[in-house]
C-alpha cells in the first residue's frame, strides 16, 4: 500500500492563500496551484477538497489573520482615537510598498466572485461585519474616553464609514503609489472624528 506524503497543512494553506491572492480564483489553474504547493492532486482532495474548497479555506485563513490584526491594532494604544488613526496610516505604508500590487484578497474576491458565488458572498459579508464591529468597539471606547464630540450619535454608522473608507484606500492605491495622495485621503477621512 502506497504511503501518502505528509505535509504541513497550515503552511500549504498559507501558500495557497498567497497564490490565489496574486492570481484570483479564475486566474489560477489547478495544475499551477498544485505545482506551487508541491502536493499531489489526491492529497489536495483528501485534505482540502476541490479547488473551490481550498480557495474558500484560503480566504477564511486570510480573514482570520486580518481580523486578528485589526482587533489588536485598534487596541494598541490607550487612546482609541490614536489607534484608529494609526490603522489608517499604517495601511498607507503598506500600500506604497511593492506588496500593494496584490491589493486586498477580500476585496479582490468580492469583485471577482461574490456577485455569483453565494458562499463567497456570505464570507465577504461576515468579514465586513467583524471589521465594522472592531471599529465600533474602538469608537465606543473613544466616546467613553471623551475623544469624540457629542455630534457623533450613531457610532455604528461611523464604524461602517471608517471600515469602507479603509477599503477604498486599497482601490485608490491601484491608481497611484504617491503617498501624498493616499495620506491626503486618510487625513480627510479621519477629520470625521474631530
Amino acid at each position: 500500500m502506497a504511503r501518502h506524503k505528509e505535509f504541513d497543512k497550515a503552511k500549504v494553506l498559507s501558500k495557497a492563500m498567497e497564490f490565489f491572492w496574486y492570481r484570483g480564483y479564475e486566474g489560477t489553474s489547478l495544475q499551477e496551484l498544485l505545482k506551487h504547493l508541491g502536493i499531489a492532486k489526491q492529497s489536495m482532495y483528501d485534505t482540502y477538497g476541490n479547488k473551490h474548497d481550498l480557495f474558500l479555506a484560503s480566504l477564511k485563513h486570510y480573514a482570520d489573520q486580518k481580523i486578528t490584526y485589526l482587533n489588536n491594532a485598534l487596541e494598541r494604544y490607550d487612546s482609541p482615537k490614536e489607534s484608529i488613526m494609526v490603522v489608517f496610516y499604517d495601511l498607507v505604508k503598506f500600500l506604497i510598498d511593492e506588496e500593494r500590487k496584490k491589493g486586498c484578497f477580500m476585496i479582490n474576491t468580492a469583485v471577482e466572485l461574490a456577485p455569483h458565488d453565494q458562499e463567497i458572498s456570505k464570507l465577504v459579508e461576515t468579514n465586513m461585519e467583524h471589521e465594522v464591529s472592531a471599529f465600533y468597539r474602538a469608537l465606543i471606547r473613544a466616546q467613553k474616553e471623551g475623544e469624540l464630540s457629542e455630534r457623533h450619535d450613531d457610532l455604528m454608522a461611523l464604524a461602517r464609514f471608517l471600515n469602507h473608507a479603509r477599503y477604498s484606500l486599497f482601490i485608490a492605491s491601484k491608481s497611484t503609489s504617491n503617498p501624498v495622495v493616499l495620506n491626503d485621503i486618510v487625513k480627510i477621512t479621519l477629520s470625521v472624528l474631530d
